[in-house]
């Protein structure tokens, strides 16, 4: 087994040896960030109420498996975060809305009750101090701290505060816990990042999933932009066809021309052909629209899509 470390000195907040344990979901939760969970089930309200009423001290363990309605010690990890409750609120259909802080990382030693609510006896985790060269931790550091920005310039949400939060951190430990708890990491690998004490190993794979969310954040705009492109094309088009139509008017012409975009749409509309053929056929007919009616490219198309649309 992995050899966590524990407390062997006073801290300035004490951990009790025994606490209620709220299951988490669909979420992993880092020491000291500030979390808003809302809370339904019967043993989980009975566990928020428990620690209102002793020290305010909660053991939040994530589930395996989101499904499970009342998990029991199996179907949670080992390794979760002890939070203050901050604040707690009655909403009328008997559901809690907390805010929780989390404190430091903890290991399940023993399931000492189920009911009325899960309690644990626990072991405090506290992390090591880095042995990495002052120097390569800096540049780790750095390099977090800008791919927190660019991806916050790529769309992602990421608020003004987490951002000068991030910016003013020295330590590797909390600048990893911070970015995590702005991924949209899976339970399971925001779990490995929990369990992960050394502070620059955990940098480390923080830097990795945040390279790999840029790639996807890129890939998103990008797409974004394509279609983007694709809806101005069509808006301008639709607006020179318009224009056009407003000056063959002027000039009397076009009317013809007109009703038989009309007709080759009809046929079209009618005709029983590949997904692929109406495509292009529709496209033709589009070019018709925008073209002198007199001209020989005109006449060309038209006995294109007389051929076409009357096809087998």
């Amino acid at each position: 087994m992995t050899d966590w470390g524990t407390e062997r000195s006073e801290e300035k907040m004490r951990i009790p040896k025994q606490v209620a344990v709220l299951p988490l979901r669909d979420i992993v939760v880092y020491p000291y960030i500030i979390v808003p969970l809302s809370v339904s089930r019967d043993r989980s309200i009975q566990a928020i109420n428990h620690a209102l009423s002793e020290n305010r001290m909660i053991l939040l363990l994530s589930q395996k498996d989101g499904s499970h309605e009342e998990p029991a010690q199996e179907d949670l990890f080992e390794v979760g975060t002890v939070a203050v409750v901050m604040r707690m609120l009655k909403l009328p259909d008997g559901r809690l809305r907390v805010l929780v802080q989390g404190v430091c990382r903890a290991r399940v030693d023993e399931f000492v009750a189920s009911k009325p609510f899960l309690r644990a006896r626990i072991t405090r985790i506290v992390e090591p101090k880095s042995k990495s060269p002052a120097l390569e931790q800096e540049a780790l550091m750095r390099n977090v701290k800008r791919s927190l920005e660019k991806a916050s310039s790529l769309g992602k949400p990421l608020s003004s505060e987490v951002m000068v939060i991030a910016n003013n951190l020295e330590d590797p430990g909390r600048l990893a816990d911070l970015a995590a708890s702005n991924l949209e990491l899976k339970v399971e690998e925001a779990q490995i990042i929990l369990r992960t004490l050394d502070p620059m190993e955990r940098l480390r794979k923080v830097n990795e999933q945040l390279n790999t969310e840029l790639d996807l954040l890129a890939m998103q705009q990008e797409i974004n932009s394509q279609a983007r492109e694709e809806i101005d094309r069509s808006q301008r088009e639709f607006f020179l066809r318009q224009q056009l139509k407003a000056i063959q008017s002027e000039l009397g012409e076009g009317n013809e021309l007109t009703e038989e975009v009309d007709q080759f749409r009809e046929k079209a509309h009618k005709a029983r052909m590949p997904k692929k053929v109406k495509e292009e056929v529709e496209r033709q007919i589009s070019r018709l629209e925008g073209m002198h009616p007199d001209s020989a490219e005109t006449a060309a198309l038209r006995n294109y899509l007389d051929w076409m649309v009357t096809l087998p």
